[in-house]
């Protein structure tokens, strides 16, 4: 088994310490050898980025010797060496704001030149950035390469100042367009980040770019493939597959819980590169992706905007959707997509629109986590142990423990100074607490007689959950049978139990509750 690059990113490094890597370069020269020479690509964080990055700054150094045994190396790709110019702009903190942001690009600027042995002159950086490039021509008598990795990050850092967000956007702007400028002197660019900016921000200056993020073409140069997972990691599969019930039940738990991320309207997926490289070194299942930071942007969007989160999940998005927020415009659901919180899970060709969901476990179980500490304000503590207690129970198919011993007890937890609006905001509570177990536990699922509040799923047993606020226990069980929420699941071999609960709005607690096994 080769070594796992666990805090590894720099292709050359990884390449000569023999370390795992996932090829890519099947799909890398796909982008690099036709006619089309502007790249823009957007993935989620931790993805296989700046791996990119550095691979085709490999590619275009004419570094055919680090290629041996991958893809590309059996292609007709001439190994010329261009002079590449790479911006990683996830360095320096852009948070202060516009000096801050001037004076680390001006510091990569500088990097790159003495990288290349050019003298850096202008004033700007703008007029910097384009003698760097027409240097660098002259020079080396070969068109130059630019790579701008996490082009985005500047402004994400400023997402909740908007002055300085402004600021540094227009900064950005004007700097970004030498890329246009530049075109007769680039043999290749990429820019790569986790949103796209859209409008008066930075890419109208850009729009010559190829956005390849939905493009079915390229929908797995980042993340891992099923097979490329069987393939790759055969050895680390082998290594753990009899501590989890053997490979084939192996494989399908790291399925569920790493897989299920989708960036085109084809049905591929793939897996996490860094949850599961990180799952590989221990064997064991943890939100590493996830526990790894969520993105401070992200959270101080949810902050600020009204977000119902039972209804982003199953939202409809129109390709043009994914890019529709700007500077003016942050729409919670396309940045939770491009986030890696939400993905495709369905596309309608006839209408043009996505379906977006929770990718995996990983993510569903980890951000409910993440959603009871912002609306339920429950400690940690009391949290993790009412969990156990939760997941025990309905696991066991015991109703009545999971109902009086668990979720009450939750219930009771959580402060009074916390919000009650209306009888959703009860099934949000029972929503969060599914998802943190990491539950199949849809909410309002539509059928043709009527719309689900809550189902969830274990291997044995199927809970039909409906839930009403100030009235009674008998209209939530009728209202299940009358419209046949359960019928579905008839003759799936498990255990069906329908179950209503009747919150009491004055006292903020369950008032009463009724459950049935449905045969």
């Amino acid at each position: 088994m080769k070594e796992l690059p666990i805090g590894l990113q720099e292709f050359e490094y990884i390449r000569n310490n023999d370390a795992l890597y996932v090829d890519k370069t099947e799909k890398i020269y796909d982008m690099v050898s036709g006619i089309k020479k502007q790249f823009f690509l957007s993935r989620p964080r931790r993805f296989g980025k700046t791996i990119l990055c550095w691979t085709l700054d490999a590619v275009f150094s004419g570094r055919k010797d680090l290629f041996e045994g991958l893809a590309i190396a059996d292609s007709k790709w001439k190994w010329e060496k261009h002079p590449v110019i790479r911006l990683d702009m996830s360095k320096g903190d852009f948070s202060e704001g516009e000096t801050a942001a001037k004076d680390a690009i001006n510091s990569a600027l500088i990097e790159n030149a003495e990288k290349l042995g050019v003298e850096l002159r202008g004033e700007s950086l703008s007029n910097k950035f384009s003698f760097l490039i027409g240097d660098s021509v002259k020079k080396y008598g070969k068109q130059a390469v630019v790579i701008i990795d996490e082009y985005d990050n500047p402004l994400l850092s400023l997402i909740d100042k908007k002055n300085e967000f402004d600021k540094v956007r227009d900064t950005l702007r004007d700097f970004y367009k030498i890329v246009k400028a530049s075109e007769d002197k680039l043999k290749f660019a990429f820019l790569t980040g986790i949103t796209k900016f859209a409008k008066v921000s930075v890419f109208s200056a850009l729009n010559n770019l190829n956005d390849i993020t939905l493009d079915p073409r390229f929908a797995d140069i980042c993340g891992i493939t099923q097979n490329e997972m069987e393939d790759f990691f055969a050895g680390y599969i082998d290594k753990y597959a009899e501590s989890h019930g053997g490979k084939e039940n192996y494989l399908k738990k790291l399925k569920v819980f790493y897989n299920g991320y989708r960036f085109s309207k084809n049905k591929l997926s793939v897996y996490n590169p860094y949850g599961l490289v990180k799952h590989f070194d221990s064997g064991e299942f943890n939100a590493y992706w996830f526990e790894s930071g969520t993105p401070t942007y992200l959270i101080k969007l949810l902050d600020n905007e009204d977000v119902d989160i039972l209804t982003f999940k199953g939202t409809k998005v129109t390709t043009a959707g994914f890019r529709k927020y700007d500077s003016e415009n942050m729409d919670a659901v396309p940045m939770l997509y491009q986030a890696g919180y939400l993905t495709v899970v369905d596309y309608n060709e006839e209408l043009g629109y996505y379906t977006l969901d929770y990718p995996n476990t990983e993510v569903r179980s980890a951000f409910a986590d993440e959603l009871a500490v912002k609306y339920l304000g429950i400690p940690q503590t009391k949290k993790e142990s009412m969990l156990v207690n939760i997941s025990e129970y309905l696991y066991g198919g015991d109703v009545e423990s999971t109902i009086e011993l668990a979720i009450k007890p939750f219930m009771s937890a959580i402060p009074n100074n916390i919000a009650i609006r209306n009888e959703h905001y009860f099934q949000t509570i029972f929503y969060i607490i599914f998802n943190m177990l990491g539950l199949k536990a849809p909410s309002e699922i539509s059928m043709a007689t009527g719309r689900i509040d809550a189902i969830v799923e274990t291997p044995k047993f199927v809970y039909c959950f409906e839930f009403k606020l100030d009235k009674t226990v008998k209209e939530a069980m009728d209202q299940i049978d009358k419209n046949e929420y359960l019928t579905p699941y008839k003759g799936s071999g498990k255990t069906l139990f329908k179950i209503g609960v009747n919150f009491n709005y004055k006292e903020r607690k369950i008032q009463d509750w009724a459950f049935e096994e449905v045969k």
